[in-house]
């Protein structure tokens, strides 16, 4: 069996443990305050461009208008 030749410090050992589980756990997801469609958290809305109370993004439906 292959050995590791040198030791592998906490903190480089635990971001390889955290990203397993950020791929492994579902996105949180949340209601738009401004649409009511389902979005990522930290993130404009798809749907309407809104990101904390203000428009931050165009969409396709303001650019039509």
């Amino acid at each position: 069996m292959p050995n590791p030749k040198r030791k592998m410090s906490r903190s480089r050992r635990d971001k390889r443990r955290a990203q397993f589980n950020a791929r492994t756990k579902a996105p949180s997801m949340i209601v738009c305050p401004n649409c009511g469609t389902t979005t990522l958290m930290h993130r404009a809305c798809y749907n309407c461009g809104y990101y904390r109370g203000r428009i931050v993004a165009k969409t396709a439906q303001k650019a039509e208008e």
